[in-house]
């Protein structure tokens, strides 16, 4: 298999459209494949951390992103029956991150303006409707093979692939990489509304983790809604979770109201927790969630992801512009992965225990700790470092 001079990426949501762009960029020659034929509009995720602005400040995405999302500094943690708990106000982190705030910008917009330019760049190529079917590889290259809408079946070749074709990725069980791990028995619901709550909960702001045991949520305002994220019991069907009677029944228990809320946005999914067995086969490599998933209690798999797009397209420049030699390559893994286990899946794990904790005693600790935290400025500061992501940033090495 000859060398083809190119990297084909598989996967164009918001972690394969930042490597291609990231790569193309870089000089680097790109084949970007995605199986959907449109932009996917997707509610999950909306979360964007102050370090993932910082690392993308210099190729122009952050002031995109800053432009489409909006600013929030202020997080709390609250219970359903006692109110609010903690407050914490990133905008304490100013002397370690250009972006002290979350953003909240929907990961479709990320996606859309990398899209727009990608028709300004000329050498990325993206190929709408071409889901991946068969995969090979040599010393040499890589041959992807993916079929058309209309069956055809086209076969690129590659130095290399980056795998960010999700969850489910095609690429990783082609090239038969595990993915232990687990997944949860209920679903969440994602739910979006045009209804003001802060007009209604006034001591709220825009990002609300709100404790319950028997029905936790997630209340978070972005640029055109408000986003609820509940857990749905594994006895209730997906398809009855999405139904209007439903969602208003769990957004009354929320916040009763005598008029309808009106729904924008209804999605439910399964969320497991896991990590490929290795980030690489040969001359492949997966990253997003192709590599880990996660729930979503932290806004922390589309970054992680993002972060793995970044430090993947920086060592692939190395190695492609003769700056570093082909083992460089390893260092992509040993950056990421250790991430994905002990920061991203345990700190999103946890926030899902504490979140859903029945015991009495064990919520009260859990609250007083909170509290506790909130109330000592060196607590509060080293809290904010680790649940923003600065903190696994910089021991990765991706942060100074």
């Amino acid at each position: 298999m000859a060398k083809h001079d190119r990297v084909v990426v598989v996967g164009a949501g918001p972690v394969g459209s930042l490597a291609a762009f990231l790569l193309a960029r870089a000089g680097i020659p790109v084949t970007l494949l995605e199986a959907e034929a449109a932009l996917v509009i997707d509610y999950r995720a909306s979360t964007i951390h102050p370090p993932t602005l910082d690392l993308l400040d210099e190729c122009g995405v952050s002031a995109a992103l800053v432009q489409m999302g909006l600013i929030t500094p202020v997080m709390q943690y609250r219970d359903r029956r006692d109110g609010k708990i903690a407050e914490f106000d990133l905008t304490q982190l100013k002397n370690d991150t250009r972006h002290p705030y979350r953003l909240q910008c929907e990961q479709f917009k990320l996606v859309g303006w990398l899209y727009e330019q990608f028709a300004k760049m000329p050498n990325v190529e993206l190929l709408l409707s071409h889901r991946v079917t068969a995969l090979t590889q040599d010393d040499d290259g890589v041959r992807v093979t993916a079929e058309t809408a209309t069956g055809e079946s086209k076969a690129f070749d590659a130095d290399y692939v980056i795998a960010a074709d999700g969850g489910r990725s095609a690429v990783r069980k082609l090239t038969q990489i595990d993915f232990p791990g687990f997944t949860h028995r209920e679903h969440f619901l994602v739910a979006g509304t045009t209804f003001d709550f802060k007009s209604a909960m006034p001591d709220i702001c825009s990002v609300n983790y709100t404790a319950d045991p028997d029905e936790w949520y997630l209340l978070l305002e972005i640029p055109d809604m408000w986003r609820v994220i509940l857990p749905v019991g594994s006895e209730v069907e997906a398809e009855d979770a999405r139904s209007e009677a439903f969602i208003q029944s769990a957004l009354n228990n929320l916040l009763p109201r005598s008029e309808p809320y009106d729904i924008v946005v209804r999605a439910v999914y399964r969320v497991s927790s896991r990590v490929a067995a290795t980030y690489r086969a040969g001359r492949v490599f997966l990253a997003g969630d192709a590599a880990h998933i996660n729930n979503p209690l932290g806004g922390m798999g589309m970054n992680g992801g993002l972060h793995d797009a970044i430090s993947l397209t920086n060592h692939l420049a190395e190695v492609w512009h003769g700056r570093a030699g082909d083992a460089a390559l390893a260092g992509y893994e040993a950056q990421r992965r250790p991430e994905a286990i002990n920061a991203i899946n345990a700190m999103t794990e946890r926030n899902k225990k504490t979140l859903e904790e029945r015991d009495p005693t064990i919520r009260r600790a859990h609250q007083d700790e909170l509290r506790r935290i909130a109330a000592d400025p060196a607590l509060a500061y080293d809290h904010m470092l680790q649940t923003s992501m600065i903190a696994s940033l910089r021991r990765s090495g991706m942060l100074g």
